[in-house]
């Protein structure tokens, strides 16, 4: 089983308001050194796959079929290897 955690983010071409109205409030808050604040969404995907590969292309496939808008958004992701859970 592997993990998935996604990062999604706007892409640099795109205004991020709600980036600019928090570093706007450090700034009123005197923490005058922030030059950036970016937000965005995380997401943690647990999936079966025979391989890191495998897992890679489903990851790929289904982030850029439902999890961002190809226009507006970019991502990453880290892929680590999970041992099943056991519940008792």
């Amino acid at each position: 089983m592997y993990l998935a955690k996604i990062y999604v983010t706007y892409k640099p071409s795109i205004l991020d308001p709600q980036g600019e109205v928090i570093k706007s409030a450090l700034h009123r808050m005197d923490y005058a050194g922030i030059s950036q604040v970016t937000q965005g969404k995380y997401f943690e995907v647990k999936l079966n796959a025979k391989d890191v590969d495998a897992a890679t292309a489903e990851v790929e496939s289904f982030t850029t079929a439902l999890l961002i808008n190809q226009n507006t958004e970019t991502y990453r992701f880290d892929l680590s290897l999970v041992e099943d859970e056991v519940t008792l």
